[in-house]
């Protein structure tokens, strides 16, 4: 796992001020010196600070908290939320895609489906995990879940966290493009309530190779886009560098993508990001997942797929005949 003392960039600040917090607090312990005062003032400066910070990041700095190596991922949720998770394995085509997990667990006493896109905590499980990428194995076993699921009429959740489906030549030649196309087709028809939920990132077709659901919701500093920053500041801008600009333009943060009715509801994160207090995370994402499923499980199953066709048919906007459509 990498050190607590992972700092990004705009934190930066922060991390000098509780520095010398420390010292000061070490300074008092050395001297039996009372510096009770001077602690006060600097905790007071710290607390203003974050809030500062954190009430104005841009695009790209909630971009950076989606990726911080130490954000839950699907997994820690998983086992904050659920009971007798059991995992099941394979596509029956190809193998085991260890990016994107599924299996059947107890959310409040009710089973349900889940599905999963889980990233790795130290380099042996990240190259296990293909850093989140799944392959076309991943979404034909996401897709194999989700029927069981329709199946047993078990609410499916699906937690997103990808940068975006593996695009090397081997997951080409499996067809990644088109398992992920049949699963947009399948989630559209599903005939059991869904739920998915953004905790990091949301990358393109990866992400929503899984997120074609009656409700979508999304942590407060996650993102989800139809490209990374980078991938479209390297077309547009032909530089990376441009990723700032990208995100901003893109409008890929969950407060633009809220306004956009892309995302159903922004789930709040403690003050830093969702590391900074994991528990308190899953607390908020609990409260979410219970209140979206006791609306879905009452509606019957043909009233549940009209809400979830039309709540995709009316996304965005488009221009016919010079008339701008929404």
């Amino acid at each position: 796992m990498e050190s607590p003392a992972y700092v990004l960039e705009f934190e930066k600040p922060l991390r000098e001020l509780a520095r010398q917090l420390d010292e000061l607090r070490q300074r008092s312990i050395e001297t039996h010196v009372d510096l009770a005062t001077e602690i006060h003032a600097i905790e007071q400066k710290i607390e203003a600070t974050r809030r500062d910070i954190y009430s104005r990041l841009t695009s790209w700095q909630k971009v950076q908290i989606a990726r911080h190596p130490r954000r839950p991922y699907a997994l820690d949720y998983i086992r904050a939320l659920f009971e007798d998770f059991q995992e099941l394995h394979g596509d029956r085509q190809f193998k085991d895609d260890q990016a994107l997990i599924g299996g059947t667990a107890f959310f409040n006493g009710e089973a349900v489906m889940i599905v999963a896109q889980q990233k790795g905590r130290d380099p042996k499980e990240r190259i296990l995990r293909n850093f989140g990428m799944p392959q076309p194995e991943g979404y034909r076993k996401a897709l194999r879940l989700m029927r069981m699921a329709e199946k047993f009429r078990l609410p499916l959740i699906t937690f997103i966290d990808t940068p975006g489906a593996f695009p090397g030549i081997e997951s080409e030649a499996r067809h990644v493009s088109e398992a992920i196309a049949v699963n947009l087709r399948e989630m559209a028809l599903l005939r059991t309530p869904s739920i998915s939920v953004v905790v990091g990132e949301g990358g393109s077709g990866g992400a929503l190779g899984i997120g074609v659901t009656d409700r979508v919701l999304i942590f407060e500093n996650s993102y989800y886009s139809v490209i990374s920053p980078e991938g479209c500041a390297a077309i547009l801008w032909k530089d990376n560098a441009a990723a700032p600009l990208a995100a901003a333009a893109l409008k890929v943060s969950a407060d633009h993508l809220e306004s956009l009715g892309v995302v159903d509801e922004v789930i709040p994160e403690p003050s830093g990001g969702a590391h900074h207090d994991p528990a308190q995370a899953a607390s908020a994402l609990k409260y979410a997942l219970q209140k979206h499923l006791n609306d879905l499980r009452a509606l019957d199953t043909e009233k549940l797929l009209t809400a979830r066709y039309e709540r995709f048919r009316h996304l965005g906007v488009y221009e016919e005949a010079g008339t701008v459509r929404s």
